[in-house]
């Protein structure tokens, strides 16, 4: 048996990928706040201690279990608000770093505190962006958020290395999606987000990769990976 387990799983490039490593006779399981599939588990990563309470609880049930192969990717995400830190309120900036920073990391270490002692080839995937390498206008949150997770991912790859029965963790950049991340980012004002007119372009000229595309090389890379601590960018492995 295999196993994957998505945060954010409900739409876009979580969907994709569930639906990528179901077809490919996987175990799959998603948390999210809607939880809308029949392999859905809610949890609100709005909401740290709650979401990390839901994940514990299905974890802990599916680690009773042996796998061949276990899969853990950290997707949930969003870029809200939009703007710079010092116009928005002190709880859209909680929640955007509830959700992009504290629930991800208690994800992952849930994740790694059930599976740890299960001696198959596992591998923690971050979902990253360009966003966690360079600044944009506006995205001061996701960008340090993004930042963040990478930072945390390769210590994680270094702590793994001591143990008896290790996972890989990697970071993955998909490059630009066609989902509702981008459709959000579309519908800001150039006053929060001076780069708005190139996202436009983007989506006019075609220049987006599906999820399914995007969800097909992620599934690639993570079957090519040897290493530890790797940053991977999907558009070396897209068509």
């Amino acid at each position: 048996m295999k196993l994957v387990a998505i945060s954010g799983g409900s739409r876009g490039l979580g969907l994709a990928l569930a639906k990528g490593y179901l077809e490919a006779g996987y175990q799959v399981v998603e948390f999210s706040r809607s939880a809308p599939h029949a392999f859905s588990v809610p949890a609100d990563f709005s909401d740290p201690e709650g979401a990390r309470a839901a994940v514990a609880a299905e974890l802990g049930r599916l680690a009773a279990l042996e796998y061949q192969e276990i899969v853990i990717v950290n997707n949930a995400a969003t870029v809200q608000p939009i703007g710079p830190t010092s116009r928005k309120e002190p709880a859209e900036v909680l929640y955007s770093l509830n959700v992009n920073v504290s629930s991800a990391v208690l994800f992952l270490s849930e994740a790694i505190r059930k599976f740890q002692a299960h001696p198959c080839r596992k591998t923690i995937v971050n979902i990253s962006s360009g966003a966690a390498l360079r600044p944009y206008y506006g995205w001061s949150l996701y960008c340090a958020s993004k930042a963040c997770l990478e930072t945390f991912v390769r210590s994680v790859a270094l702590e793994q290395g001591a143990e008896p029965h290790p996972f890989l963790a990697i970071s993955i950049e998909p490059g630009i999606i066609d989902t509702e991340m981008q459709a959000a980012i579309r519908a800001s004002s150039e006053h929060d987000f001076p780069d708005l007119k190139r996202f436009v372009e983007l989506k006019r000229s075609g220049a987006l990769r599906s999820a399914e595309q995007v969800a097909d090389a992620i599934r690639s890379i993570v079957r090519q990976n040897h290493g530890n601590g790797v940053r991977y960018e999907v558009r070396d492995f897209a068509g």
